[in-house]
Order: C-alpha cells, then sequence, then structure tokens
C-alpha cells in the first residue's frame, strides 16, 4: 500500500540524495490588493549540481515588473540560504519567514524577459529588500509518497519533477522595497516545499493556478500533462477554512500575441461536494525560460509564464488573487499546451 507522509520535520532540509538533479526548494507568492503588489520569491537548491537556483519577482503598483534571477553557488542543501535569499522555518505548518536583499531588475515592459541577457543588459538594476512573515491559515496539503510502513518507494512516481511536495495557504504580512519605493504589504498567498530529482523538462505542459480570496477561501488548481497526452488533475478547494480535494478540471485559455502568452482563463473544479466555476484575467505576466541538453543530445527550452491573475469564482462574492503558472516546452516558438 501507498500512503502520503508529511510530519513537522519535512519543513526543514532532507538529506541530499546522489541524483545529480536532486532539487529540493520553497516557493512563496503574496498579493495586497489593495496597494496592488505583490509577487513571489523561490530558492531551489541544486547542491549536486553546486548552484542554487533564486528567483524574486514582484508585480509593482504601476505595471512594472522587479525581477531577478541567479545561481548563487552552493556545496550542500543544509539550509535555505543562498545569494541574498533566506527562508527560515519560525513554527512548522504555521509560520516563516521570508527574506531577499540585493540588485533587482526593473522591467517597464515584463515580455522582454522572453530574451533574459538582452533584458538584464538593457533594464536598469536597483536595490531590493523584501521581508515577510506567512502564517498559516488552511490546513497542509501534500507530503511524500511512502509504503504503508513508511520505508521509502522503490520508485519515483513524480516523473522526475517533484518527489515529494506540500502546499498551504497563509496570510503574508512585511515590507518591499525597490529602490527608493516602499509597500507595507498585507494580504494572502500561498507556498509550497518540495524535493527530489526534478527537470524543468520532465511534464509536457502544466498549469498550476494558486488563489486567496481572504482567510477562509481559496484554491489550488494543477493540470499536469504528459508526452504522451495523460493527464493528472490535483489540487484542492478551500472554502469556509476546510480543504476539498479535487479529483478533476478543466482549463480553456485565451492566448495573445505571437509567443502565444495566456491572457483570460476559464476552468472548472470538481471536489466530492461539487463542481467549482472560476474565470481568471491575468493582471500582468513575466515569461521565464529554461533551457537544458538531454543526454541524447536533444536541445529543450522550457518556458514558464507567471501571471498575476485576479480571480472570480462561485463560492465567494469577491475577486481573489494569485498566480496562474503556465509551464510548456517550446517547439516551433509555440506552447505545446496551447491547444491542450
Amino acid at each position: 500500500m501507498v500512503k502520503i507522509r508529511l510530519d513537522p520535520a519535512d519543513e526543514y532540509m532532507h538529506a541530499l540524495e546522489t541524483a545529480s538533479n536532486f532539487n529540493e526548494s520553497m516557493y512563496f507568492n503574496g498579493y495586497d490588493p489593495e496597494q496592488r503588489v505583490g509577487g513571489f520569491l523561490r530558492l531551489g537548491n541544486r547542491a549536486n549540481e553546486g548552484h542554487a537556483e533564486l528567483t524574486t519577482c514582484l508585480y509593482l503598483p504601476d505595471g512594472r515588473v522587479a525581477f531577478v534571477y541567479k545561481r548563487p553557488e552552493i556545496s550542500d542543501n543544509d539550509a535555505f540560504d543562498a545569494g541574498g535569499t533566506k527562508f527560515e522555518v519560525v513554527e512548522p505548518f504555521k509560520e516563516l519567514r521570508t527574506t531577499y536583499t540585493g540588485k533587482i531588475c526593473i522591467l517597464d515592459e515584463p515580455l522582454q524577459m522572453a530574451n533574459p541577457r538582452e533584458a538584464f543588459t538593457n533594464n536598469p538594476w536597483e536595490e531590493c529588500e523584501v521581508d515577510w512573515t506567512h502564517t498559516g491559515v488552511s490546513p497542509m496539503y501534500g507530503g511524500e509518497p511512502v509504503n504503508d510502513d513508511d520505508t521509502p518507494l522503490s520508485q519515483d512516481h513524480s516523473g522526475g519533477f517533484a518527489r515529494g511536495h506540500y502546499e498551504q495557504h497563509m496570510a503574508v504580512q512585511g515590507t518591499i522595497r525597490v529602490g527608493n519605493d516602499a509597500w507595507e504589504l498585507n494580504g494572502f498567498g500561498l507556498r509550497d516545499h518540495s524535493w527530489g530529482p526534478r527537470f524543468w523538462s520532465a511534464p509536457w505542459y502544466y498549469r498550476w493556478l494558486t488563489a486567496n480570496f481572504d482567510d477562509q477561501h481559496g484554491f489550488v488548481v494543477s493540470v499536469i500533462t504528459g508526452r504522451d497526452g495523460r493527464k493528472h488533475m490535483g489540487g484542492m478547494i478551500l472554502n469556509n477554512g476546510e480543504y476539498e480535494h479535487i479529483h478533476d478540471a478543466t482549463i480553456s485559455t485565451d492566448w495573445e500575441g505571437d509567443d502565444s502568452y495566456h491572457t483570460t482563463l476559464r476552468a472548472t473544479a470538481t471536489t466530492p461536494k461539487g463542481t467549482y466555476n472560476i474565470t481568471g484575467k491575468v493582471i500582468n505576466l513575466i515569461p521565464l525560460r529554461n533551457r537544458r541538453t538531454t543526454p541524447e543530445g536533444e536541445q529543450l527550452m522550457t518556458r514558464i509564464s507567471e501571471g498575476m491573475t485576479e480571480w472570480t469564482c462561485d463560492f465567494v462574492d469577491h475577486p481573489g488573487y494569485g498566480l496562474s503558472e503556465y509551464l510548456d516546452q517550446i517547439i516551433d516558438g509555440q506552447p505545446v499546451g496551447i491547444e491542450g
């Protein structure tokens, strides 16, 4: 029998495994709807490759995006602390603190990040400080699949993306400073933690929709599609402070521009209690990319389009906010999931 294990110890670092692409990462997003400011921070440790993956992305009220990606050197998996980013567990499953201090690139036109070398060269940089406290408002969702006796599985069923993974809706308070501008953030967000071997090119495409409406309502809708066309659907509806697990979902998307970026979307999410209808309108979007050459010599380019999105859903009477993350392999300049 297989079960999902999640212990308070999983909030901390896991033992570094031998897989060359072993990754342990945490991700935090947050948005203040009153000030129209927020974003996300991510740090992924790839100690066997000698570096971490650091991302700080801030959506500013005037439509600019402040963004930085870098690969600071690391030699172990002892902490999330690299390149100016630090994540601390204050109390497992209840409170965490995230900080970033360093330079950040200011993009008047966030779509320029489709070519990161040019975007980082041709846009100004400012000093940046982010200091957020995240407090759980929901139960935990997820964990690591193990045998019934808690021993590890003999096979990784994640498809090379994240063997262990959990998420939680959060309240977010703190500060953002970019150059001479500063904001006190008071809003909501989502965090996740994953560990295990990871290639960004493992899924053919996926859609990851995250939303907070208040401290009692939100959702995560996840649709992951493999090269063979098989879909894995999951996530949860946060309704009156309790999670309803999603077992079926649909997503339809409107696309814009020659490079086909998502602009609006409609989704359904079905739980044991019924089907929920969701609509999302992208407020601002930045495209990120990952390039990799497979052992067989195949050149792969993965695009992750990060859209700060305003959401409506039929279980709550006011809008919510969060990210619509669209990952696609890019073939002949187009996302493979555009018809999906």
